[in-house]
């Protein structure tokens, strides 16, 4: 290497290197702007018609030609010193310029082969662009090459940090653009680079595009001083080298040196680290690119500035179908990257320029880490059994259900020691996972002190006090082959509502791309929820997550409501086995019943719904069914089945409990749905249904509403009553308790009401003398405290706890 590449002034570049480089620029813009534009005569082989103009424009243009800069010179690095690397645009809508640059590559045509590399292709590839029955406008699951949509701006870093993560030879180039840079996930994922181990981890490239402006507005890193941005950036942890100009020679000089310097501090990092043992932390290198926006593109329309103004952002020209002036604009634009140098007679890519595209799987475009389901391997997991915990009757004993599954934690931790991490915004051992930190530390490459607990250089565990990062490592980690978990406090998962938005849509798209293998779900463990969110408060209780998630395309979303320990291990584990899914799990913390052994759990598990027998009183025939769906409403639910059994011991109960909760659905709306049949025959078709729910009792209608029997359901759940109170007076609150459930089976059997009048009384006044014992004692009062189900307080037997409801295979995958 010569002395020149550590000099980011030198130029490392010769005049024939810079044309080639230069060439193959102008064929992207090209091909950019052509996508935007064009629906024939690709080439400018004769001049251009109305007709040869989409009728609606639409797509980026102020963008594109950095993103096609720094793919250009990236190519060059890659070729040059065998660079392992994938791009992600962080600029929303730079569709155009990775899609031109797949093109050129040849993978375009490779995966789509009606878009081949010639005339007929090119226009293809043209036609299709933000058209439709084509592809969209942004970086999307389409487009080769890709692990991160643009659709929604402020997470490339925490993808790329998330991509990084257990792949050490990789270089992930990560453009940040200017108004990206001013969301707050992108403010917070800078700090990315204190959890990259450079022993065990890649490394992250950033690359600020400053060109100046947003849709509408200046960008706020160009109009502060450069000293208060570089003071910024290097605040941040990086060594900022800066490329600047708005000449395409001189541009491409300083861009080939900085990234060869880049290049080389990454370099210097990683063998300090994993040959001399120097873990000292140092400035992550990044480049600071500043160019007009809509360079290249029209100057002047109509006398007005458009280059280097947000005028550029969108569409230049706007006007090219009907104004002949606009589009002779555009056909002098076009003209002006001389495409009669760049493609052959039959459209192909001149040869010295297809000589510049890296080779097979070292092109961007075709990099497996950028078709993570390509390199997925499965989990080593251990079966759920030999951590299950011993259930001598139902509600015989009592576990914390998230510690036992951080017992389990260990072992998977143990067998998957480099593709699977957990990531918690710093809840990890609040959220009762704690074991697992005999087997891994909590990764941090910030100051360690003599004090500090289980936090290390490397680690399985990735803990920052961030939603937003969080989701989008784990999103990064997954995207790019490999497995993982986010555990979270129920109410603040929220956060990432719109992460987990683009993230559904992913799976969605990509499903129907034949190219794209399917990729680790994505699984939640909520937990700290919402009926144990009593010491924190209001602000602390919501379980609308779930609401949210099942918005999403049925066959991509999955919603478990474990009532126990052995339950939530059974669904755990079949979670971290599933593919190509977003898992929601929602479980508490706190000490609870046990209630089924592990195999039972497994069966359980497997219907995803079920009568518990043992629960029930002459099931066949039943008057009322008592319903449950979640920990603690299963728990008031049995309580309420208690106290029927002591008073009225003549009544017919039976007892379902949910833990699928998608099973609820008709099997025409969600692929988990149980048919009519099996439904009518769980919840009966004609009979009352009280069904105590874990969330806003109105989804469980919106999932029920096509059932026989939907109109005799009355859900209780949690209707946005709260405060800092009891963990009983929560319930009482929103009308869950179990003395509540008792009265709702009164006022709903027909002919019950008279005869169960005194016991409707009594409910009604254990209620108050239970609301009054809180106020009084700061608790709950004794008899719902200690409160315990015994084995004889309902007939049946202890065993199976369902025999009417068809299983489905723990593997469904699609």
């Amino acid at each position: 290497m010569t002395e020149a590449a550590h000099d980011p002034t030198v130029s490392v570049l010769g005049k024939e290197e810079v044309r080639l480089l230069d060439a193959w620029w102008r064929a992207a813009n090209y091909l950019s702007v052509g996508q935007i534009y064009l629906l024939d005569n690709p080439l400018l082989r004769r001049p251009l018609e109305p007709d040869d103009i989409k009728p609606r424009l639409l797509g980026h243009w102020g963008t594109t030609p950095g993103l096609t800069l720094l793919w250009t010179h990236l190519n060059r690095l890659i070729r040059t010193r065998d660079v392992n690397a994938i791009f992600l645009a962080g600029p929303g809508h730079g569709g155009p310029a990775v899609l031109a640059s797949s093109w050129l590559e040849g993978t375009y045509s490779e995966v789509y082969p009606q878009v081949g590399p010639d005339a007929d292709g090119l226009r293809r590839f043209f036609r299709q662009f933000s058209f439709p029955g084509g592809v969209p406008s942004h970086v999307a699951p389409e487009t080769p090459g890709s692990i991160h949509e643009g659709g929604e701006l402020g997470y490339v870093l925490s993808h790329a940090y998330g991509a990084a993560m257990d792949n050490p030879d990789l270089v992930v180039a990560a453009v940040v653009g200017d108004g990206e840079f001013e969301t707050g996930p992108l403010a917070t994922s800078w700090h990315g680079n204190k959890f990259v181990d450079p022993v065990h981890d890649g490394a992250v490239l950033p690359v600020l595009h400053l060109n100046g402006w947003k849709i509408a507005n200046p960008t706020v890193p160009a109009r502060i001083s450069r000293p208060e941005l570089l003071s910024l950036l290097e605040g941040y942890g990086h060594e900022v080298i800066t490329v600047e100009g708005d000449d395409p020679a001189d541009v491409h000089r300083q861009l080939a040196a900085a990234l060869e310097v880049a290049h080389d501090r990454i370099l210097d990092i990683w063998r300090l680290a994993r040959e001399e043992g120097d873990l000292e932390r140092r400035p992550w290198p990044m480049i600071l690119l500043v160019t007009p926006k809509g360079w290249t593109g029209p100057r002047e329309v109509d006398g007005v500035q458009v280059e280097g103004t947000w005028r550029s952002h969108q569409v230049p020209l706007a006007e090219t179908r009907q104004n002949a002036a606009h589009r002779l604009l555009l056909e002098e634009w076009l003209s002006s990257y001389r495409p009669e140098e760049l493609f052959t007679e039959e459209g192909r890519l001149v040869p010295e320029l297809r000589a510049l595209a890296p080779r097979g799987t070292r092109r961007m475009s075709d990099n497996p880490h950028a078709n993570g389901g390509l390199l997925r391997r499965p989990l080593h997991l251990p079966d759920f059994r030999t951590h299950a915990v011993e259930v001598r009757a139902p509600g015989a004993s009592v576990h914390e259900a998230t510690r036992v599954f951080g017992e389990y934690l260990v072992d998977v931790v143990h067998q998957n020691p480099d593709n699977f991490r957990i990531f918690a915004p710093d809840e990890t051992a609040s959220n009762r996972l704690g074991a697992v930190y005999q087997v891994t530390d909590k990764v941090f490459e910030g100051d360690l002190l003599p004090l500090d607990q289980h936090l290390g250089r490397s680690g399985r565990v990735v803990e920052m006090l961030s939603e937003h990062q969080c989701q989008g490592w784990l999103e990064g980690y997954l995207l790019t082959g490999r497995h993982g978990f986010f555990n979270c406090y129920e109410a603040f998962i929220h956060i990432v509502d719109s992460m987990v938005n683009q993230h559904a849509k992913w799976l969605k798209t990509t499903r129907s791309i034949e190219w794209r293998p399917p990729i680790a779900s994505l699984n939640y463990l909520l937990t700290s929820h919402v009926w144990r969110q009593d010491h924190n408060g209001f602000s602390h209780q919501d379980p609308g997550f779930i609401d949210h998630v099942v918005n999403k395309k049925s066959e991509v979303v999955r919603i478990y409501l474990p009532p126990d320990t052995n339950t939530l291990l059974s669904t755990m584990r079949h979670c971290l086995d599933s593919s190509h899914y977003v898992n929601v799990v929602v479980t508490g913390k706190q000490p609870t019943f046990d209630w089924l052994t592990g195999d039972e759990s497994d069966l359980h598990c497997a219907r995803g719904l079920g009568i518990w027998e043992w629960a029930s009183h002459e099931s066949e025939d039943p008057e009322v069914v008592l319903a449950s769906a979640g920990d603690v409403p299963t728990v008031e639910a049995l309580a309420a089945a208690s106290i029927l059994r002591e008073h009225l011991p003549q009544l017919r109960v039976r007892f379902v409990n949910v833990v699928d909760l998608m099973r609820l659905q008709d099997p025409t709306e969600h692929p988990h749905g149980v048919t009519d049949p099996t439904f009518d025959s769980v919840f009966t078709a004609d009979r009352p249904v009280v069904f105590a729910y874990h969330g806003y009792p109105w989804l469980i209608h919106r999932l029920i509403y096509r059932r026989t029997n939907h109109r005799n359901f009355h859900v209780r759940g949690y209707k946005e009553e709260g405060t800092t109170t009891t963990p009983f007076d929560m319930v009482m609150l929103n009308d869950l308790d179990r003395f509540h459930l008792v009265v709702d089976v009164i006022d709903r059997v027909p002919g019950l009401g008279q005869r169960a009048a005194s016991l409707r009384q009594l409910m009604v006044d254990t209620r108050r003398q239970a609301r009054e014992w809180t106020r009084r004692h700061g608790e709950d009062m004794p008899s719902v405290r200690d409160w315990a189900w015994h084995p004889g307080a309902a007939p049946g037997p202890a065993g199976s706890p369902s025999t009417t409801a068809e299983p489905r295979a723990l593997d469904d995958e699609h």
